[in-house]
């Protein structure tokens, strides 16, 4: 391949059996990215609300990398069992422990601050690693079953 030839096309086939996506991206994937792990987590079996439900917070979490994590970041996207696991990584400086407990739903008018809380209450479970070096968010989806949990 020259430098002349074009990009080879993004493929969301599995790499490794368990594994659907794993891509870097910044703003100008942030589209695509969406659409591709919306087509991925139906392919796996989410259907309906829950679909859109886990769409949403992994666009949440890729909006979040771009924004606040240096302008890029990092997402995989594999099936474990029964969930379909997403990972999204950047190498921003970090969230506060502070903002990083508190669970409490932004006031309505409040702009910005949505992402973290809305990907929580979207996912079945959510992790959080953070650091001086970038933030790692974990969300996970259970195929077949409800999503959401109280808070």
């Amino acid at each position: 391949m020259t430098n002349a030839d074009p990009d080879p096309p993004r493929t969301v086939v599995p790499i490794e059996p368990s594994l659907l996506i794993a891509d870097a991206f910044d703003q100008a994937q942030v589209t695509e990215l969406r659409h591709s792990v919306t087509s991925c987590a139906h392919a796996a079996g989410l259907r309906g609300q829950r679909l859109d439900d886990f769409a949403l917070a992994v666009n949440e979490l890729i909006t979040n990398a771009v924004r606040h994590g240096g302008g890029q970041g990092a997402l995989r996207l594999w099936r474990r069992g029964d969930e379909l696991v997403c990972e999204v990584a950047d190498h921003g400086h970090g969230i506060s422990a502070e903002r990083l407990g508190n669970r409490s739903r932004p006031e309505p008018a409040t702009v910005g601050g949505w992402g973290l809380w809305l990907a929580r209450q979207l996912s079945d479970t959510m992790e959080v690693e953070s650091g001086d070096t970038g933030t790692v968010v974990r969300i996970t989806a259970v195929v077949g079953a409800p999503i959401g949990r109280p808070d």
